[in-house]
This record gives C-alpha cells, structure tokens and sequence, in this order.
C-alpha cells in the first residue's frame, strides 16, 4: 500500500469518539495516525495498519483498499 504523510484514512472500525477518518502523521516501520475529529494519536505496526484500512482519501481523491 501506497501511502503519504498527510494522506487521510478510514478504517474499519471507528474511534470511540465516533470518528472513522484519521491522518498519517509518521511513516517509516511503524506507522502514526492521528484521529481527525478529537487529535488523538495512536502508533501501528505497518503490518497491522494496512489490515485496518478499509478506504484511502489523498488530496480528495478516494480509493478503496482491496482485500
């Protein structure tokens, strides 16, 4: 998978404060997310971020991730 520092993702399941979207705040091994709705931020696994995303939105630009 194809991602950018900036890019925003939906995941799967939603945060608890009701969010779906987060942004790709840190890339390399592991990956940093930040929740755009309260600004929390969370650090995956690369491995286990690409299980959990379920759709790719770059620059407006949406793209589901296939299974």
């Amino acid at each position: 998978m194809e991602i950018k520092l900036g890019d925003v993702v939906r995941l799967r399941k939603k945060h608890p404060c009701g969010s779906y979207e987060w942004q790709v705040v840190r890339l390399g091994a592991d990956i940093g997310i930040k929740c755009r709705k309260c600004n929390h931020t969370v650090l995956l696994e690369r491995r286990d971020f690409e299980r959990r995303v379920k759709e790719l939105i770059s620059g407006g630009e949406r793209r589901l991730v296939s299974e």
